[in-house]
C-alpha cells in the first residue's frame, strides 16, 4: 500500500514475479493498421497498440505500448525490438493479448479493438505478413452485421539470436584495456601532502588508490594482463614539452607494463621524471585508443574490444574535442570509464556519461553511451564488490549492444 504524508490511502503496488524459461531470440515487429474505429468527435482517433500476458498469478500484464500516432486511421507504427521472452513467458504458445485503444489526455483511452495471438503466430511473418481483425466485443454483440474495428498488420518480423556479453568472452573476444592518467597542475605539486599525486612512502596516494582498486577489477577480464599506459597534461623529457599521451614507461614503442603492479610502478616512476602541467587534454588519448578500435573493426569480426581506464581530477580543457571523439569513438567497438579522482567539480564527466540522452556535439549524435563515470570518493568506504559493479555495470552492455548494432556474432572457435 502507498500513504500520502498525513497516512491517507494513496492506492498500492503489485509486484508480480515468475519464473520463465530462457530464450535468447530478439524480435523486431513491424505493425501497421488499417480503417481503424473513429473514436473523437472533432478528429480522429489517436491509436496505440497495448500488449500483454496472462501471468502465474492469473492477473494480467503490460509487457509493451507503442507511441500513439496522432489522428489517423491508418497508422504505422516504429518497429518493436524486445526479447521473445518478454512476450511469450518462455512458451511460444502462450498467448498474447494485443490491445488498441485511442489515447486521451485526460487518462480515459477509448478502448477500440482487440485480437489474440502468440510469438509462434508472430513470428510468422518472418515469411510473409500477418493480419488480424481488430474486435470490440461489445459491438460485436450488438450488431450482427459487425465486422471488425479495423485490422491490424505484421508486416515483419525479424527473429535475431541475442548474445550475451559472456557468449562474446568465452568465443574469444580479447578485451584491451588502456591507462590514462591526468599529470596536469591541478592535481598539485607531488611534494605536496595536499596533491593527488603526492609521494607519500607510507601510504598511496588518491590516483594510486584508485588505479588499484579500479585496476584490478578491469585486469580480471584482459586475457594478456599487459596494459598499455599513458599520462597525458606534464612536461616530459627530453625537452620538456607538453604532451597529452606519454607513455608511462618511457618507452613510446612499448607502452605496456606487466598488469597494474606494473602501470603503478611505471606511474610513480614517470612522476619522478616529469613536470604537471596542462591543459587537462583528454580527445588524445581517446583518439590514440580509437585508432586500434578503428583498425580492428575492418576485420568484422568479435576478436577485440577496446576500453580506456581514464583517472583525472575534474575539469576538461578540450570538451568539445572531447565530445567529438567519443562521439566518433561509440561507433568502435570500444568503451572509455572514466574514474573522478579527488573532490573538484565532475560535471564534465557526467555530461560524457550520457546516461538519460546521447551524447550531442552540433550535428553530431553518439551511435551509443560508450562512456561510464564513477566518482572515486563515493567508494573510500565501500566494499570491493560495490567498486566492482558500478565500475562494470554498464560495460558487457555496451561490448553487446557494438557487435549487435554492427551485426557482428561471436566468433566460432576453430576444431
Amino acid at each position: 500500500p502507498l500513504f500520502r504524508s498525513k497516512g491517507k490511502d494513496a492506492g498500492s503496488i503489485t509486484i508480480v514475479a515468475e519464473e520463465v524459461a530462457k530464450s535468447n531470440e530478439l524480435l523486431t515487429l513491424y505493425f501497421y493498421a488499417r480503417s481503424l474505429d473513429k473514436k473523437d468527435f472533432l478528429s480522429k482517433s489517436d491509436p496505440y497498440l497495448e500488449f500483454s500476458r496472462t501471468v502465474a498469478d492469473g492477473s494480467s500484464l503490460v509487457m509493451h505500448r507503442t507511441e500513439v500516432i496522432k489522428n489517423n486511421l491508418n497508422p504505422t507504427w516504429r518497429p518493436i525490438t524486445l526479447p521473445s521472452q518478454k512476450l511469450s513467458g518462455g512458451n511460444d504458445d502462450n498467448k498474447i493479448k494485443v490491445s488498441c485503444f485511442d489515447y486521451d489526455n485526460d487518462g480515459s483511452h477509448d478502448f477500440i479493438g482487440e485480437f489474440v495471438t502468440t510469438v509462434r503466430e508472430l513470428k510468422e511473418a518472418s515469411q510473409k505478413a500477418v493480419s488480424w481483425d481488430c474486435i470490440n466485443p461489445k459491438k460485436q454483440a450488438k450488431k450482427k452485421s459487425y465486422k471488425n474495428s479495423g485490422v491490424v498488420y505484421l508486416s515483419r518480423t525479424e527473429v535475431e539470436r541475442l548474445y550475451t556479453f559472456l557468449d562474446f568472452v568465452t568465443a574469444g573476444c580479447q578485451i584491451n584495456f588502456t591507462v590514462g592518467i591526468d599529470f596536469t597542475g591541478s592535481n598539485g605539486h607531488p611534494n605536496q601532502p595536499t596533491s593527488l599525486h603526492y609521494i607519500n612512502p607510507y601510504e598511496p596516494n588518491e590516483y594510486t588508490k584508485a588505479l588499484m582498486a579500479v585496476g584490478e577489477i578491469c585486469q580480471q577480464y584482459d586475457s594478456d594482463k599487459l596494459f598499455p599506459a599513458f599520462g597525458f597534461g606534464a612536461k616530459v623529457p627530453p625537452d620538456s614539452t607538453v604532451s597529452h599521451e606519454f607513455p608511462l614507461n618511457g618507452t613510446p614503442s612499448n607502452p605496456y607494463c606487466p598488469g597494474i603492479a606494473g602501470v603503478v610502478s611505471a606511474y610513480q616512476a614517470s612522476l619522478q621524471t616529469s613536470t604537471l602541467w596542462g591543459p587537462t587534454n583528454v580527445a588524445p588519448i581517446v583518439n590514440h585508443v580509437a585508432r586500434f578500435a578503428r583498425d580492428s573493426a575492418k576485420s568484422g569480426l568479435s576478436n577485440n574490444y577496446f576500453i580506456l581506464l581514464l583517472l583525472t581530477d575534474g575539469v576538461l580543457s578540450d570538451m568539445a574535442d572531447t565530445k567529438k571523439a567519443v562521439i566518433e569513438a561509440s561507433d568502435l567497438p570500444m568503451s572509455v570509464i572514466i574514474v573522478g579522482v579527488g573532490n573538484a567539480d565532475f560535471s564534465d564527466m557526467e555530461v560524457l556519461d550520457a546516461d538519460n540522452q546521447r551524447l550531442q556535439h552540433g550535428s553530431k549524435v553518439a551511435a551509443r553511451d560508450i562512456v561510464q563515470f564513477v566518482p572515486f570518493r563515493n567508494y573510500r568506504r565501500a566494499s570491493p564488490a560495490d567498486l566492482a559493479r558500478d565500475v562494470l555495470a554498464e560495460i558487457p552492455g555496451q561490448v553487446v549492444e557494438y557487435f549487435r548494432m554492427k551485426r557482428i556474432s561471436p566468433m566460432q572457435k576453430s576444431s
